[in-house]
């Protein structure tokens, strides 16, 4: 039992970490798929065009039951996707670090963006563009209440995050990225038994997950911004001053949703038990 399970591990971490395409991944500007910062304006510029467009031209909907296949396939695919960049940005974070301070801070000036850490992010880079396709298929529902301006300002910037994250050689990737596709993993399981006619009651667990998750982010800053001034300094600290804006702007807006769509609901029904 023991053998099978060592050689499950092995074969796992060759191909998460050990493969040359992930081991020797390095992100070269202007050379690497999608390491540009035009390629970087064009796909945030034609997203926000699309989906002001599509929405616009108030397409017809698709037939619930295809919308229903076409929904679970698509979540389906980021749920095992987010939960390979899960498992092969922690294996890849095992392998690479030297130590556990290069968890919170990458040395600074010595840290370029190559190994397998950064493998995952350039796939979780690209799993963003992959995520567009969660507004297409709200469109195509008819459902203009769900496209939200958090919805759309999240999709849209996120891309440039993961970005930054890579051309800066971010701290605290490997934190970002696993805490990130953990929650990507729960929140399309929820999305894929939705689309398959179950509608979990515990979508409120999504929410708090994401709220959480934000939380969790500004503690570790602490940490990293500890050891930053502290020490020699950490690599791509401008980045995460942007990162940081933009999470303290998803909290804001996550809270936000939380209290309009459950605490209000909550007070409703709790109102109508003490009338009845």
């Amino acid at each position: 039992m023991k053998s099978t399970m060592d050689h499950l591990y092995s074969t796992i971490h060759y191909w998460l970490v050990d493969h040359p395409t992930v081991s020797q991944f390095e992100w070269k500007q202007g050379q690497t798929w999608g390491a540009s910062p035009l390629f970087l304006a064009l796909t945030v510029l034609t997203y926000l065009a699309l989906t002001f467009s599509l929405h616009r031209l108030h397409l017809p909907t698709l037939p619930a039951t295809t919308l229903r296949l076409i929904s679970a396939v698509h979540n389906l695919l980021l749920l095992l996707l987010s939960l390979v960049m899960a498992a092969g940005i922690s294996l890849s974070t095992l392998s690479q670090m030297p130590d556990t301070r290069w968890i919170f801070c990458f040395p600074a000036n010595h840290t370029p963006p190559r190994g397998p850490v950064f493998f995952w992010a350039h796939v979780f880079y690209f799993s963003k563009l992959l995520e567009f396709i969660d507004t297409l298929l709200i469109i195509l529902s008819g459902s203009s209440r769900r496209l939200s301006f958090l919805h759309v300002y999240h999709h849209a910037v996120v891309v440039v995050m993961c970005y930054v994250w890579l051309s800066t050689s971010q701290s605290l990737l490997p934190v970002a990225l696993v805490t990130n596709a953990t929650v990507h993993v729960l929140m399309y399981a929820y999305y894929l038994l939705c689309a398959m006619g179950r509608r979990p009651r515990w979508k409120v667990l999504v929410t708090n997950c994401q709220i959480v998750q934000f939380v969790f982010s500004f503690a570790m800053s602490g940490v990293m911004l500890y050891y930053h001034f502290t020490g020699a300094g950490c690599s791509g600290i401008w980045g995460w001053c942007f990162n940081a804006a933009f999470n303290a702007s998803l909290l804001a807006l996550f809270v936000d949703f939380h209290f309009k769509n459950y605490a209000k609901r909550k007070k409703k029904v709790d109102d109508k038990n003490k009338q009845s």
